[in-house]
Protein backbone atom coordinates (compact mmCIF):
# COMPACT_ATOMS: atom_id res chain seq x y z
CA UNK A 1 0.00 0.00 0.00
CA UNK A 2 2.76 2.42 1.08
CA UNK A 3 4.13 1.92 -2.18
CA UNK A 4 1.37 2.50 -4.25
CA UNK A 5 0.49 5.37 -2.35
CA UNK A 6 4.20 6.89 -3.31
CA UNK A 7 3.40 6.05 -7.14
CA UNK A 8 0.24 7.62 -7.08
CA UNK A 9 1.51 10.16 -5.21
CA UNK A 10 4.27 11.13 -8.00
CA UNK A 11 2.35 10.63 -10.99
CA UNK A 12 -0.08 12.76 -9.71
CA UNK A 13 2.24 15.59 -8.56
CA UNK A 14 4.56 15.10 -11.96
CA UNK A 15 8.03 17.13 -10.14
CA UNK A 16 10.22 15.86 -7.87
CA UNK A 17 13.02 19.09 -5.86
CA UNK A 18 15.97 17.38 -5.40
CA UNK A 19 17.29 18.80 -2.41
CA UNK A 20 21.64 18.32 -2.67
CA UNK A 21 23.31 20.61 -0.20
CA UNK A 22 26.25 20.96 2.76
CA UNK A 23 24.02 23.00 4.99
CA UNK A 24 21.71 20.50 7.06
CA UNK A 25 20.15 23.57 8.97
CA UNK A 26 18.83 24.75 5.54
CA UNK A 27 16.37 21.92 4.51
CA UNK A 28 13.68 21.85 6.81
CA UNK A 29 13.19 25.57 5.66
CA UNK A 30 13.60 24.95 1.82
CA UNK A 31 10.92 22.38 2.03
CA UNK A 32 8.39 24.35 3.82
CA UNK A 33 9.52 27.07 0.84
CA UNK A 34 8.67 24.65 -2.16
CA UNK A 35 5.48 23.23 -0.65
CA UNK A 36 4.18 26.52 -0.01
CA UNK A 37 5.28 27.11 -4.50
CA UNK A 38 3.35 23.98 -4.67
CA UNK A 39 5.64 21.41 -4.94
CA UNK A 40 5.25 18.57 -2.54
CA UNK A 41 7.48 16.01 -3.22
CA UNK A 42 11.19 16.11 -2.20
CA UNK A 43 14.10 14.02 -2.50
CA UNK A 44 16.82 14.50 0.04
CA UNK A 45 20.47 13.21 -0.85
CA UNK A 46 22.47 10.88 1.25
CA UNK A 47 25.13 13.74 -0.07
CA UNK A 48 23.47 15.81 2.85
CA UNK A 49 24.98 15.87 6.00
CA UNK A 50 22.81 13.92 8.38
CA UNK A 51 20.27 12.93 5.63
CA UNK A 52 18.70 10.19 7.66
CA UNK A 53 18.37 12.19 10.53
CA UNK A 54 16.21 15.06 8.12
CA UNK A 55 14.18 12.10 6.58
CA UNK A 56 12.94 10.87 9.80
CA UNK A 57 11.66 14.41 11.16
CA UNK A 58 10.12 15.68 7.72
CA UNK A 59 8.54 12.25 7.84
CA UNK A 60 7.40 12.86 11.32
CA UNK A 61 6.47 16.33 11.19
CA UNK A 62 5.73 16.87 6.99
CA UNK A 63 2.07 18.16 6.22
CA UNK A 64 -0.51 16.44 4.65
CA UNK A 65 0.65 15.79 1.38
CA UNK A 66 3.99 16.01 1.15
CA UNK A 67 6.12 13.11 0.10
CA UNK A 68 9.82 12.32 1.12
CA UNK A 69 12.27 10.69 -0.77
CA UNK A 70 15.90 9.85 -0.12
CA UNK A 71 18.15 10.45 -3.14
CA UNK A 72 21.30 9.49 -3.88
CA UNK A 73 21.07 5.53 -2.62
CA UNK A 74 23.72 3.24 -3.65
CA UNK A 75 23.01 -0.02 -1.98
CA UNK A 76 20.84 -2.01 0.38
CA UNK A 77 21.86 -1.09 3.44
CA UNK A 78 21.28 2.22 2.83
CA UNK A 79 17.99 2.22 0.83
CA UNK A 80 16.54 -0.09 4.28
CA UNK A 81 18.51 2.47 6.69
CA UNK A 82 16.02 5.03 4.06
CA UNK A 83 12.68 3.19 4.79
CA UNK A 84 13.09 2.52 8.08
CA UNK A 85 13.48 6.28 8.84
CA UNK A 86 11.09 6.83 7.01
CA UNK A 87 11.70 7.86 3.11
CA UNK A 88 8.52 7.47 0.92
CA UNK A 89 10.61 6.36 -2.00
CA UNK A 90 14.11 5.70 -3.27
CA UNK A 91 16.06 7.40 -5.73
CA UNK A 92 19.48 6.47 -7.01
CA UNK A 93 21.93 7.17 -10.03
CA UNK A 94 22.53 3.86 -10.54
CA UNK A 95 20.53 0.46 -11.02
CA UNK A 96 22.08 -1.70 -8.26
CA UNK A 97 20.25 -4.91 -8.15
CA UNK A 98 20.38 -4.87 -4.25
CA UNK A 99 19.08 -1.81 -3.56
CA UNK A 100 15.99 -2.63 -5.95
CA UNK A 101 15.49 -5.63 -4.41
CA UNK A 102 15.47 -4.22 -0.96
CA UNK A 103 13.41 -1.32 -1.81
CA UNK A 104 10.94 -4.10 -3.17
CA UNK A 105 11.06 -5.99 0.13
CA UNK A 106 10.23 -3.30 2.34
CA UNK A 107 7.26 -2.06 -0.26
CA UNK A 108 8.86 0.97 -0.91
CA UNK A 109 8.80 2.48 -4.51
CA UNK A 110 12.25 2.97 -5.98
CA UNK A 111 13.30 4.79 -9.34
CA UNK A 112 17.31 3.81 -9.87
CA UNK A 113 19.11 5.66 -12.71
CA UNK A 114 19.76 4.40 -16.33
CA UNK A 115 20.87 6.12 -19.40
CA UNK A 116 20.71 4.09 -22.21
CA UNK A 117 17.94 2.07 -23.56
CA UNK A 118 18.66 -1.17 -22.40
CA UNK A 119 19.96 -0.09 -18.98
CA UNK A 120 16.37 1.55 -18.86
CA UNK A 121 14.66 -1.56 -19.67
CA UNK A 122 16.99 -3.42 -17.52
CA UNK A 123 16.83 -1.32 -14.41
CA UNK A 124 12.52 -1.54 -15.41
CA UNK A 125 12.74 -5.59 -15.47
CA UNK A 126 14.58 -5.70 -12.44
CA UNK A 127 11.71 -4.07 -10.22
CA UNK A 128 11.95 -0.63 -10.70
CA UNK A 129 8.54 1.70 -10.53
CA UNK A 130 10.02 4.40 -11.96
CA UNK A 131 13.23 4.90 -14.07
CA UNK A 132 15.10 7.48 -13.07
CA UNK A 133 16.47 8.53 -16.73
CA UNK A 134 20.04 10.05 -16.01
CA UNK A 135 21.69 12.56 -16.82
CA UNK A 136 19.22 13.81 -19.08
CA UNK A 137 21.43 17.25 -19.26
CA UNK A 138 22.39 16.09 -22.99
CA UNK A 139 19.20 14.46 -23.95
CA UNK A 140 16.29 16.22 -24.85
CA UNK A 141 12.23 15.50 -24.63
CA UNK A 142 12.30 13.53 -28.13
CA UNK A 143 14.77 10.71 -26.84
CA UNK A 144 11.84 10.01 -23.98
CA UNK A 145 9.93 9.41 -27.24
CA UNK A 146 12.00 7.26 -29.22
CA UNK A 147 12.40 4.94 -25.92
CA UNK A 148 9.01 4.76 -24.88
CA UNK A 149 7.92 4.10 -28.48
CA UNK A 150 8.26 0.49 -28.47
CA UNK A 151 8.41 -0.11 -24.39
CA UNK A 152 5.34 1.79 -23.76
CA UNK A 153 4.85 0.51 -20.33
CA UNK A 154 8.12 2.39 -19.08
CA UNK A 155 7.53 5.08 -16.65
CA UNK A 156 10.52 7.69 -17.00
CA UNK A 157 12.34 10.37 -14.70
CA UNK A 158 14.22 12.23 -16.72
CA UNK A 159 16.47 14.55 -13.97
CA UNK A 160 19.74 16.54 -14.50
CA UNK A 161 19.36 19.28 -17.09
CA UNK A 162 15.32 19.62 -16.32
CA UNK A 163 14.65 23.14 -16.06
CA UNK A 164 11.56 24.75 -15.16
CA UNK A 165 11.49 25.82 -18.99
CA UNK A 166 11.95 22.21 -20.65
CA UNK A 167 9.91 20.05 -17.89
CA UNK A 168 7.13 20.68 -19.59
CA UNK A 169 8.27 19.30 -22.80
CA UNK A 170 9.85 16.28 -21.18
CA UNK A 171 6.44 15.71 -19.61
CA UNK A 172 4.41 15.47 -22.82
CA UNK A 173 6.66 13.59 -23.97
CA UNK A 174 5.55 11.09 -22.19
CA UNK A 175 7.91 11.43 -18.67
CA UNK A 176 5.61 10.43 -15.66
CA UNK A 177 7.60 13.08 -13.56
CA UNK A 178 10.59 15.29 -14.00
CA UNK A 179 13.64 15.59 -11.20
CA UNK A 180 14.42 19.11 -10.50
CA UNK A 181 17.75 19.98 -8.47
CA UNK A 182 19.82 23.26 -8.59
CA UNK A 183 17.19 24.50 -11.76
CA UNK A 184 14.63 24.72 -8.82
CA UNK A 185 16.24 24.80 -5.59
CA UNK A 186 18.79 27.74 -6.49
CA UNK A 187 21.66 27.27 -4.44
CA UNK A 188 22.32 30.48 -3.78
CA UNK A 189 18.35 31.17 -2.53
CA UNK A 190 19.32 28.38 -0.17
CA UNK A 191 22.69 29.27 1.46
CA UNK A 192 21.13 32.52 1.94
CA UNK A 193 18.21 31.36 3.55
CA UNK A 194 16.03 33.25 0.80
CA UNK A 195 13.03 31.09 0.87
CA UNK A 196 10.61 33.87 -1.09
CA UNK A 197 12.73 33.19 -4.06
CA UNK A 198 12.32 29.32 -3.63
CA UNK A 199 8.51 29.33 -3.02
CA UNK A 200 8.39 31.58 -6.38
CA UNK A 201 10.35 29.29 -8.41
CA UNK A 202 8.19 26.54 -7.29
CA UNK A 203 5.07 28.05 -7.89
CA UNK A 204 5.95 29.08 -11.73
CA UNK A 205 6.65 26.01 -12.50
CA UNK A 206 3.93 24.32 -11.02
CA UNK A 207 1.78 27.20 -13.20
CA UNK A 208 3.96 26.31 -16.21
CA UNK A 209 2.54 22.43 -15.89
CA UNK A 210 -0.90 22.85 -15.77
CA UNK A 211 -3.37 21.32 -17.27
CA UNK A 212 -0.81 18.01 -17.51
Amino acid sequence: MKRDKALEGILERKVIAVIRTPDAARVLDAVEALRQGGVRAVEITMTVPGALDIIQKLAVSRPVGVLVGAGTVLDADTAAAAVWSGADFIVSPLADPGMIAACRAHETLVAPGAFSPAEIVAAWDRGADIVKVFPATSLGPQYLRDVRAPFPQLRLMPTGGVTAENARAFLEAGASAVGLGAALVDKKALAAGDWKTLTERASRLVESLRGL
